[in-house]
């Protein structure tokens, strides 16, 4: 592990505030919001045949991702289907082919019998170590075909982990599995009411615990302690503001700083206090991607039609349009997926099967290759490698650098929506109703 990535996990680590180990990935994007596995390495090839430790039924379905810590691999899922919203997916919009996108176990008709799960498995050999079910309370809100009201991911500071569902319910529960405390946001604030269905995943800060609500009655960035769920702040904002995207906090020159991906523009925080820090306008209808950041830049693509991708220097204050933007292309950016930095090289992929690679420095293209399928999962990195994972159950694993260079494509049976997890030597990859963990 190099030096950067080294203070990287090291900051991380401390932001999390706890002593998470530093092959953990606590959270859907590792422990230093980056994608980046940064100490063991990962394996290349495999199939359902072949380097697959174990894979586990789940009791559920849902797109959240998996979470690592110590010696627990922990999941949330939804039992039995809700309401849908009718809306056309992004893959048909962008031109991407829907039979590639692997069979989904999400869009089937509404039923009685919902119920959120979560779940531990023993991270060595794959054994259920517990579950844990929550009842939905309330109406359910509908979402899209996607993804179902487990899609926010959970998040641990190694002695609790913490599920948030699309109602607004959000559990804290320790390592055994015990409810250490609850919260109904959708009760104490207003209907988690959003076009497409709730998809922001909890961070974790310090004591905080931060949730990013930018819905359509009631929009708002709330910090819980993490320890007993009471409200330490809340940011009200404009109604209409929304988001699908995930909150992470990142180190800037000035200190901590809390971003967002909305659909009024980037923004940033004081992570221990909810004060607004900088903002960077710009209207985009759905944002989805979440925000990287390596050196003091971040990096991040804005998501829906145009997915205009840029990066920006950390420690702006104000509107920071004209000081602080490193560059900008207007689009071709990622849907869905969030964008992975890796040894100076930006990697992406896109709704309709395209993979690209740009130089962190100046945005500048340094190849774009169609592979088909249909990506939704984030991409990552680690050991010299960069991972994607189609819908349809396909990692294409590349190796890193300057020119695009295939190391395996490996064939998996699902439907992945969920990006993977890493650590320990494997790979994890949730389909929407099972998951595996790839490697020795």
């Amino acid at each position: 592990m190099n030096r950067r990535n080294n203070i990287a996990l090291l900051g991380a680590l401390w932001s999390l505030g706890v002593t998470l180990g530093a092959d953990d990935w606590p959270h859907w994007r590792g422990p230093a919001s980056s994608g980046i596995a940064s100490l063991s390495p990962l394996p290349s090839t495999w199939s359902p045949t072949d380097n697959v430790a174990w894979q586990a039924a789940l009791a559920g379905a849902g797109v959240s991702s998996p979470i690592v810590s110590g010696s627990g691999v922990y999941v949330t899922s939804q039992a039995g289907n809700g309401r849908r919203r009718a809306g056309n997916h992004p893959t048909l919009t962008q031109g991407g082919d829907p039979r590639s996108a692997g069979e989904s176990t999400l869009a089937r008709p509404a039923r009685d019998g919902v119920a959120f799960i979560v779940e531990a498995f023993d991270r060595a050999s794959g054994k259920r170590l517990w579950i844990h079910e929550i009842a939905p309370e309330g109406e359910l809100p509908p979402v899209h075909d996607k993804h179902n009201l487990a899609s926010a991911s959970p998040v641990t500071d190694g002695e609790r982990v913490y599920a948030w569902f699309g109602t607004g319910q959000i559990a804290a529960l320790d390592t055994s599995g015990k409810p250490v405390w609850s919260k109904h946001l959708g009760k104490d604030y207003g209907a988690f009411d959003i076009n497409w269905g709730h998809a922001s995943s909890p961070v974790i800060h310090q004591d905080l615990l931060i949730l990013l609500c930018y819905h359509s009655p009631a929009s708002y960035l709330l910090a819980l302690d993490k320890r007993t769920g009471a409200v330490k702040w809340k940011i009200d904002k404009p109604a209409g503001q929304e988001s699908y995207s995930s909150p992470v906090v990142v180190p800037g020159p000035g200190g901590p700083e809390l971003i967002v991906n909305s659909n009024s523009g980037v923004e940033s925080f004081d992570p221990a206090t909810g004060t607004s820090l900088w903002t960077y306008p710009e209207v985009n209808r759905f944002p989805i991607p979440v925000a990287m950041v390596d050196n003091g830049m971040l990096f991040l693509s804005r998501g829906y039609r145009s997915s205009p991708y840029m990066a920006i220097r950390l420690g702006g204050r104000g509107d920071i349009t004209n000081t602080h933007v490193a560059w900008r292309v207007p689009t071709g950016g990622p849907y869905v997926s969030s964008l992975v930095h890796y040894q100076g090289v930006i990697y992406m992929s896109t709704d309709n099967g395209i993979l690209s690679a740009v130089d962190a420095s100046n945005g500048q293209r340094l190849w774009q290759e169609r592979v088909g399928g249909t990506f939704s999962a984030s991409p990552i990195a680690g050991n010299g490698k960069i991972y994607f994972v189609s819908e349809g159950g396909e990692t294409i694993v590349i190796k890193a650098g300057r020119t695009f260079e295939v190391v395996a494509r490996n064939q998996l049976d699902g439907h992945f929506v969920a990006s993977p997890a890493a650590g320990g030597g494997r790979v994890f990859l949730r389909a929407d109703d099972r998951l595996y963990a790839v490697g020795k």
